[in-house]
């Protein structure tokens, strides 16, 4: 905040302290604090509204009637005041009636007034009021009177919990009594149960007018360099090596911990005149605000681990420090957070941490790679779990479904232990099968691989059973890294990669960045779409930058020199696409065979088909192709023209749909009479009755996730390919209405193990 700011603050700041410490009733103080507020920012109108019964009541005014306060109410989302206090974000309107959640009251004499601006009072992360100013000039509040505003606000909050004013934390009560079922976001797939842990105590600020700035300075200083040492010391001590993904996230991680600017931010909240708490919680408010405007997934993410490392420098500053880590885990745990960063989640024992439940998060998030690697169950968008659950009550966690039972029944908890045991039986005769050869019982070889992202997943590669890897994900690399990876890194994730691999085969796709996978250091304003799955996104943008293609393309080579390269193009619409994206590659061959430069032993060239046009297109492409892979996931919502990400649309559209299948039929017998091999990436290779159903029309060769090579191998051990492959021809040159059901009967009635 510029000095004048500050001072603006201060000043106010001081008169508040002045009313708090005076004599009189709570209302003869928020009536002079709404005068106060009014004449330090020269606010025609100033008003406090208050949470009460569920509903915002008019507390004080400067401005309005006074006739109104205590009668004029605001429910919840109603308005622009509910608005805020619903959303808890910050609202800065030149006209107010413009608005589409305007609600005028008339009681209140406000018609007059145009501007508008407001923040949320928060108490305990939920909103208990707002804090609103209102000019009859039509005009936007300067970003430094938004700040001032925030920061009384959270004085205010502080006064209104003293006076118990408000109803409190509106989701403050903790639910007990009878078992509590919740659904959410499957993040890391698995089974658990264990008590629950809470993974730090929230730190209520009890002070937040400052008595001596420099003293409150001096104390963020010394928790910033408390907090950096921490960082440092988790960067070295971490399981996963000094190079790959992981390194790469907590590098991210210590990017934020040095960040200049966030320190800036919080020196000047404490020359405001807030205590050095008051003034980090203040700049967290202030992030998590933004937040709820990021429409961006990985800005999003970069916005949490900021949020996760203002938590930890609030606990070093108050001396709080106590998370579930520090203190230790004595039994089985189920870990409870709003969110968590990476660098937390590596502090805890892994043998007493069974999952981890979130109100938030996200499959992109760096804490959920890193839980996925280290096989940790997760469950997240999970509202409201911290308030539904005490320390130490029983839940059960069923990351395959995203369901968690709370506080379960002896009936209950006894069936969840059934399923977990004939889970964990399934998972080892599963492992049984995966060193198995997948061959139909009629003598049909399929391969089975995986897909990729990460350099602990070719690791891991003699553990799944699999041929090799169908997919390497190389975006990976860039989604976690705070900054672009140069050719060398990347050079080394992939000889990494190769390396692990050995004798099995890797295929590479190029960079299938954009769209819902923006990269920050990459953002091009114009490569926002209204539909980004079909926008600037994978081969397309690629080409555009070709440049950052063609240093992959020289990692990849170099990488590969006496090996074979493999290596496809993802989101190919038509074939010049491919033939520019090869050009490329081979002018890269080129230039490193002039540079004397240790050279692939052979390049096989591959392209994805994920856009229903490049079907059309095969005589054309095939002749130039050595194999073919199709991308199930986006080749379906292009079919259906469904997104994927839309919930409402997950469950509508069935991968074993005639339409799909009679599409990918054609391509399977294109692509066999031109002797081009082809394999299924995506998910629903990796579902067995799906999988049955491929093999039916013709496919042999599957890319899966790792956890899905044992079932699909025990469904292709089971199953006679030839039999199937007739009853598709029949079920889809007449298809009934349910086609999905008419396979499950058949895999039943033939002892084929779909389940």
């Amino acid at each position: 905040m510029p000095l004048t700011a500050a001072a603006a603050a201060r000043e106010i700041l001081t008169g508040l302290h002045d009313v708090m410490a005076s004599r009189g009733s709570t209302q003869a103080k928020l009536d002079k604090v709404v005068d106060l507020i009014a004449e330090a920012m020269k606010s025609e109108v100033c008003s406090i509204y208050l949470l009460r019964d569920n509903q915002l009541e008019l507390f004080a005014t400067h401005g309005l009637r006074k006739e109104a306060v205590h009668l004029t109410r605001l429910a919840m989302g109603e308005g622009l005041v509910g608005m805020i206090a619903e959303e808890g974000r910050i609202l800065n309107l030149a006209e107010a009636a413009s608005h589409p959640q305007f609600v005028y009251r008339p009681e209140t004499g406000e018609e007059r007034y145009h501007s508008f601006a407001g923040v949320p009072i928060v108490r305990l992360e939920s909103p208990v009021g707002v804090l609103a100013v209102q000019h009859a000039e039509s005009r936007r509040y300067e970003e430094v009177e938004i700040e001032a505003l925030q920061t009384v606000a959270m004085v205010l909050s502080e006064m209104i919990a003293a006076a118990r004013l408000v109803d409190g934390a509106r989701r403050g009560r903790v639910r007990s009594g009878g078992p509590l079922r919740l659904s959410g976001l499957k993040l890391v797939t698995g089974m658990a149960k264990g008590e629950a842990v809470f993974h730090q105590p929230r730190v209520v600020i009890e002070h937040t007018v400052a008595e001596d700035t420099e003293a409150e300075r001096a104390r963020v200083y010394d928790a910033f360099r408390r907090m950096r040492e921490q960082i440092d010391a988790m960067a070295k001590e971490a399981e996963f090596g000094t190079v790959g993904e992981h390194q790469e996230i907590l590098a991210a991680y210590r990017m934020f911990a040095y960040d200049e600017g966030w320190g800036r931010r919080i020196n000047e909240a404490i020359d405001s005149g807030l205590t050095a708490e008051a003034a980090i919680e203040r700049v967290q408010q202030r992030t998590r605000s933004r937040m709820r405007e990021i429409d961006d997934p990985l800005l999003q993410e970069r916005m949490h681990d900021l949020e996760d490392l203002s938590n930890r420098l609030l606990r070093i500053v108050s001396g709080r420090m106590g998370t579930a880590a520090q203190t230790g885990l004595t039994r089985d745990t189920v870990l409870i957070a709003r969110n968590l960063g990476p660098a937390e989640l590596l502090e805890y024992d892994r043998r007493r941490l069974k999952a981890v439940l979130l109100e938030e998060g996200s499959l992109t998030a760096h804490m959920t790679i890193v839980a996925r690697a280290i096989g940790v169950p997760v469950v997240g968008r999970l509202q409201d779990i911290r308030h539904s659950v005490n320390e130490r009550e029983m839940i059960l966690v069923d990351g395959d479904n995203g369901s968690v039972i709370i506080r379960p029944t002896r009936s209950l908890a006894s069936g969840f232990d059934h399923r977990m045991a004939l889970s964990q039986k399934r998972r080892a005769q599963f492992a049984a099968v995966r060193s198995l050869p997948a061959i139909t019982r009629d003598g049909l070889e399929v391969s089975v691989m995986v897909n990729a992202g990460l350099a602990e997943d070719a690791a891991a590669l003699e553990l799944t059973g699999a041929d090799g890897i169908g997919l390497f994900r190389t975006e990976f690399q860039f989604l976690v890294s705070a900054t672009l990876p140069g050719r060398e890194r990347q050079q080394r994730l992939y000889s990494k990669v190769l390396d692990s691999a050995g004798d099995r085969p890797v295929t590479f796709r190029t960079l299938d960045i954009g769209g819902d996978k923006a990269l920050p250091y990459l953002a091009d304003a114009k490569d926002e779409a209204e539909n980004p799955a079909m926008g600037w996104r994978a081969l397309r943008l690629s080409l555009d930058r070709s440049t950052l293609m063609k240093a992959q393309a020289r990692a990849l080579i170099e990488a590969s020199g006496g090996r074979v390269l493999r290596v496809m193009f993802p989101m190919i619409s038509e074939p010049w696409e491919y033939e520019e994206a090869r050009a490329l590659i081979e002018e890269q061959i080129a230039w490193a065979r002039k540079s004397k430069r240790k050279l692939p032993a052979r390049v096989e060239f591959g392209a994805m088909l994920e856009v229903p046009s490049l079907a059309e297109m095969l005589d054309q492409l095939l002749p130039r192709v050595d194999f073919l892979s199709i991308g199930t996931n986006d080749l379906t919502q292009f079919l259906f023209a469904a997104d994927r990400a839309d919930p409402r649309l997950a469950e509508r559209y069935d991968w074993l749909s005639p339409a799909i299948l009679r599409f990918l039929k054609r391509v399977l017998d294109a692509a066999r009479a031109a002797d081009v091999p082809v394999r299924l990436c995506g998910e629903m290779g990796g579902r067995p009755l799906e999988t049955m159903a491929l093999i039916g029309i013709g496919a042999e060769n599957f890319s899966i996730t790792p956890a899905a090579v044992g079932p699909v191998k025990a469904m292709v051990r089971s199953l006679d390919a030839s039999a199937v492959r007739q009853r598709l021809e029949q079920l889809l040159s007449r298809p009934p209405r349910n086609l999905r059901k008419a396979l499950t009967d058949w895999a039943r009635k033939h002892s084929v193990a779909v389940s």
